[in-house]
């Protein structure tokens, strides 16, 4: 394995030497990105590619150690993060976030540790580069003492930054900066779920910094929430090890992520704590690692930093392979939403979300080649993998909202879950004359004035649905309900992987990616694995709602209900004694 990754950092290494811009000009020196054809002085560009380039330079196992060409590269790549660093401390990725202390901060980790490295190795010619590096990291002191974060994991990655700041400058400042966000509290709950339930980006994220800040400034207590998440994630991951991203609340939502990324904090905490679980854990993500990756988690940078890690001290133990969990069962997601009102930020937050749905439960169910997912507060509350077959999400929408809907709750019933989802609507009477500002009498009273908070609700409608999901012998149920009397347009969608093939007598093509379905049995399938799904319905032939969108690239299953109802369909599996194509 280890030599695997010295080999795709070699290659990555010669890659960006590639791409690195060498005319002068305000972008001398950094690394060319193909998605803007810009550098950018990110830890995903050329911050990255300077850890890649050092990495490959002091590593006597890797081709091009001591490479005066890759060398050359590394100053101008260090130049280039100098020119763009800010007289405040900071840098600006071209896509957002200017001035931006936690992106500054993301940065300074992963460069401190090449840092590190390059003042190990004691090649004379590196000692200009050292102390470029040393400029760089001492300039960011500033921001890091005074800036701030938009996210809940920046907190961690700014802690990390101070601590390897502290060890690198010896002020007492860092430290204590450090301290005043930790002392905000670790946001894990037992079971081991951040606040973003980001598993295909920001767990790894958030693990790796708190990993960092627990060794520089000598805090082992915060390994116990990484701890957790790593055992969490062994129940999150699919058989071909791509993670659960069906609920996540960032950008890695509905996104294909796999486990390489948790490669590092799963390696480290394993040899911390000799568990043969986390080991196993670890293995299987550098098998998956194609990359050497962003910092502060770049793979190869903490090898050589931690030399220990390049092989396992301890046996790994088998990962689980059949279960059935539900995560976050015990957590009083209640108690907390209930104190929200007394935080004073009446539900407004800069920049960022409030997440309100973390530590909603989330069941997994794992049988060998088929994973499935049920879960809350969401806009899909059930997913299925069978091998190659792919059903991304089973979603609920109605033109109540309208939008998708989201279930709240979540409880085991016999071999399945029961679900419940329920949103309320009303109107908005007038605004009490004590309550009206003096714009109200004036000659234009702007809306956008008016205390729309203060206005009483008249005539609030609840909807309210119901979802079963029972594993069978099978396959899998469905069933949703709704009990409103008048009639509601509602769409029960299916999102199926747009590689496969999705076939049957009652589809009706809606455009490239939709399809009605009016009677039958449909069958999708990828390669020898495939799901037949009976249960079709198309009581209107709406194609959407409002706020509702369906992903491109995908294929979706539309079954068009009308309240009331109480509807099922089935999912049979290959191998699982399913019916033969076209038998019900």
């Amino acid at each position: 394995m280890y030599e695997h990754i010295v080999k795709r950092n070699d290659d990555w290494a010669l890659e960006g030497l590639k791409r690195q811009v060498q005319e002068k000009g305000p972008f001398f020196g950094g690394v060319a990105e193909p998605s803007t054809g810009l550098p950018s002085p990110s830890h995903l560009g050329t911050a990255m590619f300077v850890a890649i380039w050092a990495a490959a330079i002091v590593n006597p196992d890797s081709s091009l150690y001591r490479s005066k060409e890759l060398l050359a590269g590394l100053q101008r790549g260090i130049d280039y993060m100098l020119a763009s660093q800010h007289e405040d401390g900071t840098i600006s990725p071209p896509w957002t976030n200017m001035h931006s202390p936690p992106d500054t901060g993301f940065v300074i980790s992963g460069l401190a540790q090449v840092h590190e490295l390059l003042l190990r190795e004691e090649w004379p010619p590196l000692g200009a580069a050292a102390s470029s590096l040393r400029l760089f990291l001492e300039r960011t002191v500033p921001a890091m003492l005074s800036g701030g974060c938009h996210t809940p994991n920046h907190r961690w990655i700014l802690t990390a930054a101070l601590g390897f700041l502290y060890k690198l400058t010896g002020r007492e400042e860092l430290k204590e900066r450090a301290l005043q966000w930790l002392a905000e509290g670790l946001d894990c709950t037992e079971d081991g779920e951040w606040t973003e339930r980001s598993n295909g980006i920001y767990n790894a994220v958030s693990d790796i910094a708190l990993i960092y800040t627990a060794e520089q400034l000598d805090m082992p207590e915060l390994l116990e929430p990484v701890r957790r998440n790593l055992k969490m994630m062994a129940y999150l991951l699919h058989p071909d090890g791509e993670v659960v991203t069906d609920y996540s609340g960032r950008q890695d939502f509905g996104v294909k992520h796999h486990f390489g990324p948790y490669f590092l904090a799963a390696r480290w905490m394993a040899q911390h704590d000799g568990d043969p679980e986390l080991a196993a854990m670890s293995e299987l993500a550098g098998e998956l690692l194609d990359h050497p990756g962003g910092l502060p988690n770049n793979v190869l940078t903490g090898l050589l930093r931690l030399p220990k890690l390049k092989e396992l001290s301890i046996k790994p133990a088998p990962l689980p392979e059949v279960y059935r969990v539900v995560l976050n069962k015990g957590f009083n997601r209640e108690r907390y939403l209930s104190d929200m009102d007394k935080a004073g930020h009446n539900g407004v937050i800069y920049h960022s979300r409030l997440h309100p749905e973390f530590g909603a439960p989330v069941a997994r169910i794992r049988n060998g080649e088929s994973s499935a997912t049920v879960m809350t507060e969401g806009t899909s509350f059930f997913a299925l993998r069978h091998g190659a077959a792919r059903l991304l999400a089973v979603q609920v929408s109605s033109s109540f909202g309208p939008g998708f809907v989201k279930m709240g709750t979540l409880e085991e019933k016999g071999s399945g879950y029961q679900l419940s989802g329920s949103e309320k609507k009303g109107y908005y009477g007038p605004v009490a004359g004590e309550h009206l500002p003096l714009s109200s009498s004036g000659p234009v009273s702007p809306w956008y004035l008016l205390p729309h908070q203060l206005r009483p609700v008249t005539h609030e409608q609840a909807h309210e649905v119901e979802a079963e999901v029972q594993q069978t012998e099978q396959g899998w149920s469905i069933t949703i309900r709704c009990r409103m009397s008048q009639p509601m347009m509602t769409q029960l969608s299916l999102v199926f992987d747009g590689a496969g093939e999705l076939e049957g007598e009652g589809l009706q093509p809606a455009s490239s990616s939709l399809r009605l379905w009016s009677s039958g049995i449909v069958r999708y399938g990828q390669g020898e694995d495939w799901m037949e799904i009976e249960g079709a319905s198309l009581r209107h032939t709406a194609l959407g709602f409002n706020n509702v969108a369906y992903p491109p690239g995908c294929l979706t299953l539309l079954v068009n209900l009308l309240t009331p109802y109480d509807h099922t369909i089935h999912i049979r599996l290959s191998g699982k004694g399913a019916a033969k194509e076209g038998e019900s």
